[in-house]
């Protein structure tokens, strides 16, 4: 290992360990973790995160005292083929120290709650052995992030880029065979691997912009690429960054490429917060902010990347109001939030996109883990009602099973029956919020703390929200009229979904037995949240719109270069507060001042028909991308397969054409003609002849003197003709 490019270290030797530290913490519970109880494995999993964190605030530390100079650590030589020089080297700069100080802070209050979360979501689901493998998954997904943000070259950061999407595929499909009532269900690895697709096709483009990058560079490190920017053909650039939009789409879920990351919700709740607050949805962000310098000399690709993120701010924002799954509501939500993002990077508004990046990261990691908080409340509350109404029929039912199966079965069935014997074999979903209301009451500290995120989400002041958001439409309202008005009704709809959110699951009385059961959430989940509402409040002061007070935006200048520091205005602040507020009261008007019945009608479907139809049913995006792509990929994979392959390929070609002809020759060519009329022919015809001409040699040996002495007579006049000739 050595130093490069400064002198001033600090603690720039411990970059290294923000990887190694989650892959030893993955090793530890991958190798030692069967001997190790619950509490420990989760112990070793967020002190290892913890431990990335406290290297990420060192580093931090180190960039500050070298006034903010990036820094650069080797640590081994890597790929060195022709004039292509890369090593594997951390870069430690403001930016990504940020993502850094993100991704860890962030990741470990996931990795904590998730220890209570996860103890009971194993025993729901009936297979607690699966706890300690939650955990290596976890810790390898913090360690593939880290890879990314710290990465030198665009080579290391792809790196890091497949090293998150592999962790999705694993985590989505956490419960691979199963669904959320622990029944036989392919439905979460349906998800993993449309997850998995969808972000292979982001990476298709991110990988033609790599190609593309290095036939004009010549190199895939950051800084000898941003020094030839301005060398380099206008045409190229613009090629290189809208393939590289391609994969941000897939990554950080815009338009057209979104649509795996509500099925994200199979995952496990703490997965869906790390994935959509703190780790894989912001690597797109990430990557547009790093490449700035090639996004800053072609504004027709900026304005192309604003415009993707605005229309997927209002479009995904649309489909938030008609969902009922408590998670859904929120993963449309980021991929709205993630609209604001996406264009505020487009704009050139790097540092209004980094804030938002981070202060979502506080609040939506709140909301999330929150609605788990309530997911697993109302569980509890309906297992409570399930063995307070179980009959002893269905105990009696119980004990067969327990002498018929094995113990795992036997779990999975007792859990099937609780949930058959308080429902009378209806599908419980303890995600749906038509099954919840009143929750404010058995959950209250779940519910103040998901107010404070809803509040944030919606951008009220002075909540974190307000103070990024605002920059945003701020930013929006000078680049483009069309952008703006876009984010503005957006933003209008986040509140109006969010305060939908509230009534329908806190307010009210409860709509279903198990939300009147319903149980408050253990103080191992219930700090973190605490700690992360506190963020959700106090986070706008990183970056507060005030002369001296714009410290992100000073920081992030070290990285991206001067940004101009935007003020507050009160006519941009002034129409999104208002336009929140009366979203509130609209929410309100329709689902707080008449709280929902059980089996009721949602009030909004009634005013507006087909829209909200529509919007439930998600605009219907699943449907055409399955009639245009997906059911035309089967029928000709499936025409491939058949008919190509089996019938044509296999059953013709390899059997009639291949075999066939072999065996013709084989048997026909070579056996009857070869064999038998050629090579047996001769050798039978040899035998004749010799028999023959034996049996004429025969005639001579008769065995009578005179004929041998008239033989030999003749012999002697043979011989003296044949002298006397001569």
């Amino acid at each position: 290992m050595h130093l490069s490019e400064t002198a001033n270290t600090g603690f720039l030797f411990l970059a290294p360990w923000l990887v190694f530290f989650p892959v030893i913490g993955l090793l530890i519970n991958g190798i030692f973790g069967g001997r190790l109880s619950e509490r420990m494995v989760g112990a070793v999993a967020s002190l290892a995160s913890g431990a990335a964190f406290v290297v990420s605030l060192l580093l931090f530390v180190t960039v500050s005292g070298s006034h903010g100079e990036a820094m650069r650590w080797h640590l081994a030589e890597w790929i060195h083929i022709g004039e292509l020089s890369l090593d594997w080297t951390f870069r430690v700069d403001s930016l990504s120290t940020t993502m850094m100080l993100v991704v860890s802070g962030v990741g470990t209050l996931i990795h904590i709650y998730a220890i209570g979360y996860m103890h009971e979501d194993v025993r729901f689901k009936s297979d607690p052995g699966r706890f300690r493998r939650f955990f290596v998954f976890l810790n390898l997904f913090i360690a593939a992030m880290m890879i990314l943000v710290s990465g030198d070259s665009y080579l290391m950061l792809f790196v890091g880029w497949e090293g998150v999407g592999l962790c999705s595929f694993l985590l989505i499909g956490f419960w691979y065979e199963m669904d959320t009532l622990a029944r036989p269900s392919w439905a979460n690895s349906d998800a993993a691997k449309k997850a998995f697709i969808a972000n292979r096709v982001g990476d298709f483009g991110f990988l033609i912009a790599g190609f593309l990058m290095f036939f004009a560079f010549g190199s895939f490190q950051f800084d000898a690429v941003f020094a030839k920017a301005h060398e380099v053909p206008h045409e190229m650039i613009i090629a290189i960054t809208l393939f590289m939009l391609i994969g941000v789409a897939g990554k950080s879920a815009q338009i057209p490429l979104y649509v795996w990351l509500p099925d994200a919700m199979a995952g496990p709740t703490p997965v869906s917060a790390l994935i959509h607050a703190a780790t894989m949805v912001t690597a797109g962000v990430y990557l547009i902010t790093r490449s700035a310098p090639l996004y800053s000399v072609v504004h027709e690709a900026q304005n192309i990347v604003a415009l993707v993120g605005a229309i997927t701010a209002l479009f995904a924002a649309t489909i938030a109001v008609g969902q009922y799954d408590i998670k859904k509501v929120l993963a449309y939500s980021t991929i709205s939030q993630l609209g604001f993002m996406v264009a505020a990077v487009g704009m050139g508004a790097y540092v209004a996109g980094m804030f938002h990046l981070v202060t979502h990261a506080f609040f939506k990691a709140l909301l999330f883990l929150s609605a788990g908080s309530v997911i697993l409340g109302v569980e509890r509350g309906h297992h409570h009602a399930a063995h307070a109404h179980a009959s002893p029929l269905s105990q009696r039912e119980r004990a067969r099973a327990r002498e018929s199966k094995g113990k795992k079965k036997e779990e999975r069935h007792d859990a099937h029956d609780d949930h058959a014997s308080a429902e009378h074999h209806e599908a419980f979903d303890p995600g749906d919020m038509r099954n919840m209301g009143g929750l404010r009451k058995t959950m209250p500290v779940t519910f103040w703390l998901y107010m404070i995120g809803t509040i944030a989400l919606a951008g009220l002041p002075p909540f974190a929200g307000f103070w990024s958001k605002d920059e945003i439409l701020l930013d929006a309202s000078h680049h483009s009229q069309t952008i703006y008005w876009l984010l503005t009704v957006a933003a209008f709809f986040t509140a109006f979904y969010m305060g939908r959110q509230i009534w329908m699951v806190f307010f009210g009385e409860a709509r279903h037995e198990a939300a009147a059961h319903a149980e408050e959430s253990p103080k191992v989940m219930t700090v973190p949240l605490m700690i992360l509402a506190a963020l959700s409040i106090l986070g706008g002061a990183l970056n507060l719109p005030f002369e001296g007070f714009h410290n992100l935006g000073h920081w992030l200048e070290y990285t991206i270069g001067e940004v101009e520091a935007l003020g507050l205005d009160m006519q941009v602040a002034g129409v999104s507060t208002v336009l929140a507020l009366i979203a509130i009261l609209i929410s309100w008007l329709l689902y707080g001042r008449n709280p929902m019945k059980q089996g009721q009608v949602d009030p909004l479907k009634k005013g507006l028909g087909p829209i909200f139809t529509g919007m439930e049913n998600k605009w219907y995006v699943d449907e055409l991308y399955h009639a245009i792509i997906v059911t035309p990929f089967n029928k000709i994979s499936y025409f491939l397969a058949d008919v190509i392959d089996w019938r044509f390929w296999h059953d013709w070609f390899h059997e009639k054409v291949i075999a066939g002809t072999y065996n013709w020759i084989s048997f026909i060519g070579l056996n009857e003609y070869a064999d038998q009329k050629g090579i047996d022919a001769i050798a039978n015809g040899l035998g004749v002849w010799t028999q023959n001409f034996s049996a004429t040699l025969r005639k001579v040996q008769n065995g009578f003197v005179r004929s041998y002495a008239l033989s030999v007579l003749l012999g002697v006049v043979l011989i003296l003709g044949y002298l006397v000739l001569k």
